[in-house]
């Protein structure tokens, strides 16, 4: 029989062993992630043109293009989620509730879709939609015009476009999901008492839906928070976020410090936001 010092030598390695396994990560995640992050942090209290560590909010925050972007940011993020909340919602209620043929493969489309780069949905907006895309084309050989009437995607409602376009599917997936596990029964019954497709829709469907609706809009808003590939891309001069601000001060005016402090404003919303997803995720059982 094993003694008692000898088993907790034993426990002891093994704890030891956990510990060395656990090392490897640990340290990528220091020197590759918290590392930069602690500098970025650390930059926007130390300005390398001195003074005090607060000068650089005081100045970031009293600047109109800070306020600008902010708001840009925030009107840009919620009208995306809405949009993608309401198309989202209907297109999932078609693929999973009206038979059609190609709806299983449509739905695999979705995950595919999901793995899709910003840049490219909005690629291909521009080769639509452009200044000299296909529908001024069409529009120019049709009338014999100059130019076409199709110049939104350079605005902030082209940017809005895209960005629906884009995240849309990452609402339909937890939608799809949800409506796989609902009880059909239901459904059966209050169609068969008479019940309209709008009020099935309103009073069976949608409450079991809310949870995944939350989950996807939360996960959404995060997203198009911290959206910059589309916004440079549709070519918005007009259109200034968060993330572009952080660009044009860094990388354009090389204004470190304050790129550092409207970076620290972004990572502080995103991360709230983000345990806001969780919360909404956990209640939600995605």
């Amino acid at each position: 029989m094993e003694s008692a010092p000898a088993k907790s030598e034993v426990r002891a390695e093994g704890r030891t062993g956990r510990w060395l396994w656990a090392l490897p990560p640990v340290l990528v995640l220091v020197l590759g992630f918290l590392y930069p992050l602690g500098l970025v942090v650390q930059q926007s209290f130390t300005p390398e043109g001195g003074g005090g560590s607060l000068d650089a909010y005081r100045s970031v925050f009293a600047s109109s293009a800070f306020r600008e972007a902010l708001g840009t940011t925030v009107w840009l993020a919620v009208g995306a989620t809405v949009g993608c909340l309401v198309l989202g919602f209907a297109l999932a209620l078609i693929i999973a509730f009206v038979p059609f043929p190609g709806a299983r493969a449509v739905a695999k489309f979705i995950d595919v879709f999901l793995s899709f780069p910003s840049f490219l949905v909005t690629l291909a907006l521009l080769f639509i939609y452009g200044t000299v895309g296909m529908a001024n084309g069409v529009w120019t050989d049709v009338t014999g015009a100059a130019d076409g009437p199709f110049h939104f995607l350079s605005t902030p409602w082209g940017v809005l476009l895209a960005e629906i376009t884009y995240f849309t599917p990452f609402v339909m997936r937890p939608l799809l999901a949800a409506f796989s596990q609902l009880d059909t029964a239901q459904l059966e019954v209050a169609a068969g008492l008479g019940a309209r497709p709008a009020r099935i829709v309103r009073q069976v469907i949608l409450p079991e839906a809310l949870p995944a609706l939350a989950a996807g809009g939360s996960l959404v808003l995060v997203m198009c928070l911290n959206e910059f590939g589309i916004v440079l891309f549709t070519g918005a001069k007009d259109v200034t976020t968060l993330p572009m601000l952080i660009y044009g001060k860094a990388i354009l005016e090389s204004d470190y410090a304050a790129a550092c402090v409207v970076a620290v404003v972004n990572i502080v919303i995103s991360v709230g936001l983000f345990g806001l997803y969780r919360v909404v995720s956990k209640r939600a059982g995605a």
